[in-house]
């Protein structure tokens, strides 16, 4: 989705992130690579997974899941995507 954005606003003539700051969520590989880079949101995929494992085991041996949320803590990456607001 963030490379479709710098692409529409390119065609609009401005510029990522002097006119624009652009902020991407998962932290692919590829976001290092855009130019600028883009800043972005990684998710702990290894907690999501091992969590998931957990509650499913507990599932399949017939007990109820402990809740009905789990949060895990995300990480804001920062790169060249964002500037500083302006007034």
């Amino acid at each position: 989705m963030a490379l479709g954005v710098y692409g529409a606003l390119s065609e609009r003539g401005l510029r990522v992130p002097d006119d624009m700051s652009v902020v991407g969520f998962d932290d692919l590989p590829e976001s290092r690579w855009l130019t600028p880079p883009l800043t972005t949101i990684r998710q702990p995929l290894s907690e999501m997974a091992a969590t998931a494992t957990r509650l499913l085991v507990r599932m399949m041996d017939g007990k109820r899941p402990e809740g009905t949320r789990t949060e895990l803590s995300t990480r804001l990456v920062e790169r060249g995507s964002t500037g500083r607001a302006r007034a």
